[in-house]
């Protein structure tokens, strides 16, 4: 559906972006536009009217590693308009966060979960760049928001690819990857097939029995005992992980220009990194256990030393390792890093912000979140980090009733948009 887009001023030197869509009025701001300027009371008014009415259109639906979900019945949702929609009622949402009346809510709630705290407790949310969202995708913007220093890093590359780049961590990494797509590829080609989608489709079947061949074992042709082959000759039946390195590039080239799975082809293209580094390397279980061991030790071996510490390869083999899971970590309230009282000790508050207070939703929710929140604290306490890192989750939705709870350890809070 289009989009007419026009101007209007709702406050004086504030300008805000509106659209029309589907008899809903879109209130889109540009927060460096009016970052300095104090909201009048009667735009907060306006616009909470407007997103309590995207509220009702879009309950129970989110983001869930970057895809849209109904989060109800944990389906995907493949509708463009709507995830428009989702985007421009979290901007929104982020704006209220900020509100006078919200920080004053949000500071009393800090303080009523913490009450046995005695030392003064850092306001959480208060900066414009505090409300930012954030995609991250790499070891260093976790470094970057933590102030880890370069010798530091070093120590966290280190550690990390020493344990992210075994055989196991990698082979599940490559085939959580291919599961995923061929599952969203065989529900497209359902419902709209076309040339590249079928194409697509039997390449990732053809990759998936590629990599079964060469990573199990036939008791047939192979024992611990068999020798292996000579120095500089190959079985005509030896994998290489180049096979897959080109499977993958064949995707990438297949799916491109399908924007219904933008995720699935970026986490290809992250991957090729590591593979093109070991393509040369074997991958046939049947050349015989001792050189199928030391091809899997090549592997270790050759990826802890080239992926360095932004690599998103080896950030998406740390997900994996962590979580099970390959999806970068999207954060919507970014929130920051506050010192607690005068000691050595540090609190991160992070946020996410939901269209449903439902238990589904907010169960959803904390374990994005949760993700989120771990992932730093795993960075903190591997880089060697001076002073301890307690963790705190927000979460806001309109309508909401104050309650705070602890989900694995942590402290998480629900806030009430309100103006």
């Amino acid at each position: 559906m289009g989009m007419r887009s026009v101007r209007r001023n709702l406050i004086p030197r504030a300008k805000m972006l509106t659209a029309k869509i589907s008899g809903v009025m879109w209130f889109h701001h540009c927060s460096e536009e009016f970052q300095d300027e104090s909201l009048s009371s009667e735009w907060y008014e306006k616009a909470f009217s407007k997103l309590t009415k995207l509220n009702l259109l879009l309950k129970n639906v989110d983001l869930v590693d970057g895809k849209l979900v109904n989060v109800s019945d944990h389906s995907r949702v493949y509708d463009e308009s709507l995830e428009q929609k989702l985007s421009y009622f979290k901007s929104l949402a982020r704006t209220f966060i900020g509100c006078p009346s919200m920080q004053e809510m949000m500071n009393k709630n800090v303080a009523q979960a913490l009450a046995d705290v005695q030392c003064d407790q850092p306001v959480c949310f208060s900066k414009d760049s505090e409300r930012e969202s954030i995609t991250v995708d790499s070891l260093a913007k976790i470094s970057n928001f933590l102030n880890v220093s370069a010798q530091q890093r070093k120590l966290v590359r280190q550690s990390i690819c020493a344990q992210v780049t075994k055989y196991p961590v990698w082979t599940g990494t490559v085939e959580e990857i291919l599961n995923g797509l061929k599952s969203n590829i065989d529900f497209l080609n359902c419902r709209c097939p076309n040339k590249d989608i079928r194409m697509a489709q039997q390449i990732v079947t053809t990759c998936q029995m590629y990599l079964e061949n060469a990573t199990s074992y036939d008791p047939e042709s192979t024992s611990w005992m068999r020798i292996a082959p000579a120095k500089g000759v190959e079985s005509p039946a030896s994998h290489k992980w180049e096979g897959v390195l080109e499977m993958f590039g064949d995707l990438i080239d297949c799916l491109s220009e399908e924007k219904r799975l933008t995720s699935e082809v970026k986490k290809l293209e992250v991957m090729k990194e590591g593979l093109h580094q070991i393509k040369d390397v074997f991958i046939d279980k049947n050349i015989g256990f001792k050189e199928a061991r030391y091809q899997e030790s090549l592997v270790h071996k050759k990826l802890t030393k080239t992926l360095g510490h932004s690599s998103r390869c080896a950030f998406t083999l740390l997900l994996y390792y962590l979580y099970g899971s390959i999806w970068d970590v999207d954060i919507e309230v970014c929130g920051g890093l506050y010192p607690i009282g005068r000691g050595d000790k540090f609190r991160l508050c992070m946020g996410k912000i939901l269209t449903s207070d439902e238990q589904n939703m907010l169960q959803s929710g904390v374990k994005q979140l949760s993700r989120a929140l771990g992932l730093f604290k795993f960075v903190w306490e591997t880089a060697g980090m001076k002073g301890d890192l307690e963790v705190q989750g927000h979460l806001w939705c309109i309508g909401a009733k104050y309650k705070s709870f602890t989900y694995r350890n942590n402290m998480f809070l629900l806030h009430s948009i309100s103006c």
